[in-house]
């Protein structure tokens, strides 16, 4: 008789345990953090958004707050929901079937001062009720971090002839842990003039947030008659505790300069009514570039009229001159 109680004793135990719902819910009840990207690699500096799902598996509504209590030193780490700062979450019961999950946003910023490796922290979510889940995650440096400004021309090399302008774009980035207020300089040659806009203004300085950066224009005017040649340019942006230039390389290809005269010089005559007469003109190329299909034209009082016996000159090399004969009718 006692080994047959003994038996169903057994008996009632085990079945109890197979029950559904009975150890199995206990074990499964709490809060959960899902999000899918645990391991990512990033350079000094870059900031990390995670996605993070919040599920509660309880039987009640549950309040949650979170935290990172290992964050490595200098890192910077933000928690929100609904585009707000995250102070408290309340999630609701596994009974309200898809409405038991609610989602946070945790941004983390790298510093910029940084050994290379690997870097572990835990994402913490603790209840009123005392309950806990924890969220390993791992951000892998691939480099070493850096304290520096980067002065960068996106095309360092330009050239032209005398009468052009040349405009540079640089891109000024502040790699450093604080703000900082650049004062731009340029050493060109004498009588070169050389500013610097930035959209639609012109500027001297700017002023960049840790790493941050800013597109500059360099407008750069040659003075007049400047020889062909090639010519440097330094850049150089400077704050108090940092700085970087870079080198703009302009070459001017020659200039151009034409002049139409007389052989003589005098540039007025007499002419009778109703007649013509011939002008002795003199075009000379006075640059250091050969032109190319110089056309002639004329304006004149009402009923005058200008024929050139040469309307058009198909080449003229630098101080190369030649005569053209306009027949001026009055």
């Amino acid at each position: 008789m006692m080994r047959r109680l003994s038996l169903l004793a057994l008996f009632l135990i085990c079945l109890i345990t197979l029950l559904p719902g009975a150890n199995i819910v206990e074990a499964a009840e709490g809060i959960l953090l899902y999000t899918p990207y645990t391991g990512l690699s990033v350079t000094p500096g870059e900031t990390l958004n995670y996605d993070v799902e919040v599920i509660n598996e309880t039987d009640s509504i549950q309040n949650a707050h979170f935290s990172l209590p290992d964050l490595p030193k200098g890192w910077e780490a933000t928690i929100t929901a609904g585009g707000h700062s995250l102070q408290q979450l309340a999630v609701k019961p596994k009974s309200f079937e898809s409405e038991n999950l609610k989602s946070i946003n945790l941004e983390l910023k790298v510093p910029l001062q940084i050994t290379k490796g690997d870097y572990n922290f835990n994402l913490l979510a603790k209840t009123d009720s005392g309950l806990k889940f924890v969220q390993p995650l791992i951000v892998k440096v691939t480099e070493k971090g850096i304290f520096k400004t980067e002065l960068q021309a996106d095309q360092a090399n330009m050239e032209g002839y005398a009468d052009s302008d040349f405009t540079y774009n640089i891109t000024l980035k502040n790699r450093t842990a604080k703000t900082q207020d650049y004062a731009l300089t340029a050493d060109a040659p004498t009588g070169w003039d050389v500013r610097f806009k930035v959209y639609t203004d012109y500027v001297t300085s700017v002023s960049l947030e840790s790493n941050q950066s800013k597109s500059i224009d360099v407008e750069v005017k040659p003075p007049q008659n400047v020889k062909a040649d090639k010519y440097n340019i330094n850049i150089q942006a400077t704050s108090g505790s940092t700085s970087d230039q870079v080198s703009l390389e302009t070459v001017i290809k020659g200039s151009y300069a034409l002049k139409l005269t007389t052989p003589s010089g005098r540039l007025s005559t007499d002419i009778t009514a109703g007649k013509e007469k011939d002008i002795k003109l003199l075009l000379k190329n006075k640059g250091t570039v050969p032109l190319r299909d110089i056309k002639l034209d004329s304006s004149t009082p009402v009923d005058w009229s200008v024929k050139f016996d040469k309307e058009q000159v198909t080449r003229l090399d630098p101080d190369q001159e030649v005569n053209v004969i306009a027949t001026v009718k009055a």
